[in-house]
């Protein structure tokens, strides 16, 4: 989608109905059509519904004229078969409009997930780690959902509530101005009223959508974070945490349904109140003689079609809100800064490289202002093992992040077989690694699929010849299925196996760089002895990056870059830093001191 035609949002998350309605647009604009007979629907049902009690107006002078005589049965006849007619015209014409707003609010939904999904891979790095999962996934759960339910139960009503009021507005005029303007005057007061609840319940609608967000976030993180709370013996502090968001989105959530539940009593009352005016009036005024008894009859009725509307618009301008607070937070991710688009670079490099990589004076800093990266260069021959070590912050994870193109650089370049990844995409610069990170990550589905993820013709033989090669082939065959078995909830699976499982994944792969980023800071000694041999076999012939706080992993490396604040201080093989005396000496020195 064209990001330059989006609407921009406003930062501090207030959103303008017409910035709402510019968002809507874009991504249901081709509904309009579809809008446009809801409403021709909704005026046709409603016409019905208005012209009924002009109808019954007639009946009732009819009986009051032929009392003591002879009442005109025919024409009794004649007019409520005329009711039955409009009535059912207008039952079909009120399923018609509702069953086109439930399909158009329903594909609008079906769309933004669909938006939702292209969206989340075309974001940054950089996003994701200035938002918490619990805000994203509260945008793409709870506020989509939100502004689903909230449309299909508002649209249709206040389309059809609108005409109805509009209508009898101009029937009660036509019929009698006076018995009108008692009636309008009657119901005045609740226009006021009405006006000020939603002004005040749009405000706290807007603070439930954001608390909401709040406690999704808080609760996925005491989630995934659960042993340690329990180990730091802070289950009374999380749940004391829980409450006070509890007791915000509370207080936001009842007074935001205690002022709209006030608009449909209130309206219940107006127009009670209308119906006692209207009688008073009505029959001061056939005392004089200026209107019928049929008159009264079809004021009655129009009063409770007058004031019904009312109500309803309050009930759907309440949802409304609700929808606006919802879309604001849904377009606001949908308008977020994307990478940039790549689809015009060719392909640098034909096939596999060589793994030829180079470091050329980089510097970067997710501040501008404030660079991490200072200057950094190396050089990577085809085949070697380089590995990355220093200090937590010095800058290790960054520099595997710039590489694999995950944030540009903000100086300098980096190469890959003399071509710079800033021409290349990102589709074939990740084509060229495969990667294994501290974190594992597998999905539900067999075991052989998460080996094979996102990848074609691999035979059971490659799978099985990975597996070996880390160890872990003969734990899968003592899964009830093997490599078929499921994996979810029901099959247990300690860290380090996990970790076994994805580090044969990216064998399975066979790109010609490899990346570990603490791929075996997981699993205990002596699974990590068996590891690190295969692994040392497996990478023969493969640019290997290695970054690694457990410095024993890598003394075998090509070249160990040490790096402190951003800067590469030292470099060599293990042999040469150790004899250098240096600060890579005593980093491994205090790994092992008695």
């Amino acid at each position: 989608m064209d990001n330059s035609k989006k609407v921009p949002l406003k930062q501090d998350k207030t959103y303008s109905f017409k910035e709402i309605l510019a968002n809507v647009n874009i991504y249901a604009g081709q509904y309009k059509l579809l809008f446009i007979v809801s409403i021709i629907f909704a005026i046709i049902g409603s016409v019905t519904v208005i012209i009924g009690p002009d109808r019954l107006s007639e009946i009732t002078d009819i009986v009051v004229e032929g009392i003591g005589t002879q009442i005109d049965l025919a024409a009794v006849n004649r007019i409520g078969l005329t009711l039955v007619a409009l009535y059912a015209i207008g039952s079909a014409m009120t399923y018609g409009q509702g069953y086109i707003v439930a399909t158009i609010t329903q594909k609008f939904s079906k769309r933004l997930r669909e938006e939702i999904s292209i969206k989340i891979n075309k974001l940054p790095l950089k996003y994701f780690d200035s938002n918490s999962q619990g805000d994203i996934l509260s945008r793409v759960t709870n506020d989509l959902d939100t502004v689903g339910q909230s449309l299909n139960q508002s649209l249709g009503t206040l389309i059809s509530s609108v005409v109805l009021f509009v209508g009898c507005l101009f029937m009660m005029l036509k019929t009698n101005v006076i018995m009108s303007l008692s009636a309008i005057a009657s119901v005045l007061l609740g226009f006021v009223i009405l006006t000020f609840l939603i002004k005040k319940s749009q405000i706290h609608f807007k603070g439930q959508q954001s608390k909401l967000a709040k406690l999704n976030g808080f609760v996925e993180e005491a989630y995934t974070g659960h042993n340690t709370i329990y180990s730091y013996n802070a289950k009374d502090q999380s749940v004391e945490d829980f409450s006070d968001l509890n007791t915000d989105l509370y207080s936001s959530v009842w007074k935001a349904q205690f002022l709209s539940g006030m608009m449909q009593p209130l309206m219940g009352f107006i127009g009670n109140f209308g119906y006692v005016v209207v009688c008073i009036v009505g029959a001061i005024l056939v005392i004089q003689g200026s209107i019928t008894f049929g008159v009264i009859v079809a004021f009655t009725v129009y009063v409770r079609l007058f004031s019904q509307p009312l109500g309803q618009m309050a009930q759907a301008f309440t949802g409304l809100q609700r929808a606006n607070a919802a879309m604001g937070r849904v377009f606001e991710f949908l308008n977020e800064d994307e990478m940039q688009n790549e689809t015009s670079k060719t392909q640098k490099i034909m096939g596999k490289t060589t793994g030829h990589v180079q470091f050329d004076h980089v510097s970067f800093g997710y501040d501008e202002n404030k660079m991490i990266i200072n200057d950094f260069s190396t050089e990577a021959l085809p085949g070697q093992k380089i590995a990355i070590v220093g200090p937590t912050g010095a800058g290790k994870t960054t520099i595997v992040n710039l590489l694999m193109k995950f944030y540009e650089v903000t100086q300098g370049r980096i190469l890959i077989d003399n071509e710079n990844i800033a021409d290349m995409s990102r589709e074939e610069i990740h084509d060229q690694f495969c990667m294994v990170l501290q974190d594992t990550w597998l999905f539900e589905g067999t075991v052989k699929e998460n080996l094979i993820y996102n990848q074609q013709n691999v035979s059971d033989e490659k799978v099985i010849r990975a597996c070996e090669a880390v160890g872990v082939d003969h734990f899968i065959r003592t899964l009830p299925n093997g490599y078929d078995t499921i994996l979810n909830d029901s099959v247990s699976l300690s860290v380090g196996q996990k970790q076994l499982m994805t580090i044969a994944r990216a064998l399975l792969k066979d790109s010609p760089m490899l990346i570990l980023d603490e791929a075996t800071s997981s699993v205990d000694t002596r699974t990590e002895e068996l590891i690190q041999a295969a692994m040392d076999k497996l990478m023969e012939g493969r640019t290997t990056f290695v970054i690694a706080h457990r410095l024993s992993t890598i003394q075998n490396a090509d070249t160990i870059l040490v790096m402190k604040d951003g800067e590469i201080i030292e470099s060599g093989n293990h042999e040469a830093l150790m004899s250098a005396n240096g600060f890579y000496s005593d980093l491994y020195n205090s790994q092992f001191e008695k």
